[in-house]
């Protein structure tokens, strides 16, 4: 089970269905990617909870005007298909509106801050 895959479809879900926030299970993945969603100002808040017995992420999701600020939750390295990129190939999202997230060695982090400390990585996915 891909649950990187997973936490990109339920926030997704979550803003299709214009939810105030979403519940997913916890991974150290899925809250590196939930933390760069809030830096980058996608999503209003991120909280560590207990549900039903196990570790979740409360994620608060973000509107404007009563429309999702995420338009488009994509997953682009997938366990059958691994993307990886340079860093000298990392191109912007939607000319600089959205970002994608890269798994690097130094961490999972933006492009906007992959290319600052000039490593590439794999391609988790892109946001807009």
């Amino acid at each position: 089970m891909d649950s990187i895959a997973n936490f990109l479809t339920i926030i997704r879900n979550g803003t299709l269905a214009s939810k105030p926030f979403i519940i997913a299970p916890h991974s150290i993945q899925a809250a590196a990617i939930a933390d760069i969603l809030l830096h980058e100002g996608f999503i209003k808040s991120v909280q560590e909870v207990e549900d039903e017995g196990h570790k979740a992420l409360k994620v608060t999701l973000k509107y404007v005007d009563g429309e999702s600020v995420i338009h488009e939750i994509e997953r682009q390295s997938k366990p059958s298909r691994r993307l990886y990129t340079a860093v000298d190939s990392i191109r912007p999202v939607i000319g600089g509106l959205g970002v994608s997230i890269l798994s690097t060695n130094k961490g999972i982090i933006s492009h906007k801050q992959a290319k600052k400390l000039r490593v590439g990585g794999e391609v988790m996915c892109t946001v807009w």
